[in-house]
Formats: structure tokens, sequence, C-alpha cells
């Protein structure tokens, strides 16, 4: 896994040794980082279910301005501030260990991008967005972007936020709502 563009371009990113982590695969995060090419720089980004920490140094790369990264495991806590330190990104990182919950109800401010890329089949989807909707997380203008698979299907309008794009890449689908 890599950063696929911007000031840290090229950087090989840690992977977990096991298959206890689902890094987003380059060609999704490559769909999905031209699809928000107009939203990234400048942005305020929070990466929740981090894994690696992938999607959001490459939002860091691209021009975000901060990322939150957040994630439930010490492995992948771990492995996100490692990969940060890789790419010297620690200036615009922050990373917050523990439950989503906690995490979404703790958290400050608006983001401009939100990435929930939760483990599938789960059912954590939903209570995501309901937390982001109660606390007023997501800015304005701001999209919310939903890595899932494609037997989960989401719904047209969920928690008030309303479907902007879905797109398919093999069993994955990235559904971007506003």
């Amino acid at each position: 896994m890599r950063v696929i563009a911007g000031k840290y371009k090229g950087r090989k990113l840690r992977t977990p040794a096991d298959n206890s982590i689902r890094p987003t695969t380059d060609k999704v995060k490559e769909a999905l980082f031209s699809i928000l090419t107009e939203y990234t720089g400048g942005s305020r980004v929070l990466d929740l279910f981090s894994g690696t920490g992938g999607l959001g140094i490459e939002a860091l790369s691209r021009g975000a301005r901060e990322c939150v990264f957040g994630d439930g495991s010490r492995d992948s806590i771990k492995l996100i501030k490692e990969n940060i330190a890789h790419c010297g990104a620690e200036k615009e990182a922050v990373v917050i260990p523990g439950d989503f919950r906690k995490l979404l109800m703790n958290v400050r401010g608006d983001f401009d991008i939100i990435i929930l890329d939760p483990p599938y089949d789960r059912g954590l989807m939903e209570p995501c967005f309901e937390i982001i909707r109660e606390r007023g997380l997501l800015a304005e203008d701001g999209l919310i972007v939903a890595e899932h698979r494609k037997e989960e299907s989401l719904p047209d309008e969920i928690c008030g936020f309303s479907r902007l794009k879905e797109r398919r890449y093999g069993i994955v689908v990235l559904s971007i709502y506003c």
C-alpha cells in the first residue's frame, strides 16, 4: 500500500502482517480521491476506523490541513502513528484511540470530509451517521464517505443525509453523502 498522489506520493505505508485490518486498495483509494479532488485542499478530515491511516494520510498528502484519525484497535493505532511519522505528517495529524462512539461524542469542531470505513457487517454505519448528525460534526458543504461491501446496501437518505454518489469497485462500494 502506498500514497498515490501529493506531497507524500510514493511513500509505502506499513500494513499488518495478518488480515486483522482491511486496508482500502490503491484502486479504490485512487477512485475516492478523484471524486474528492475539489474538496480535499484545505479541508479538515475525520478518518474513522482508520486501520492503517492510509485514507487520512492520502487526504493530507493532497492538501488537507488536518486529519483526525480514530480507531479502537491498539495495533491499528500503532500502525497509524508509524505511517504518519514515516510521511512526516505529525503536525497535521491527530490520533485518537478508542471506541468510535466516544470519539464522535468528544471530538470538537466540524469536518469537511468524514470517512467511515468500519468493519463490514457489524451494523456500525447508522450509529455513526446518527452521532454525526446529533453533534453537527459535518461542515455545511461537507461530505461523508461510507465504504462498505456491495451486499450491504445503504439507503438514499440516512439520518438526514442524502446520498450524492455511489460507486462500485468489485466487492467495495463508496457511498458519498451530504
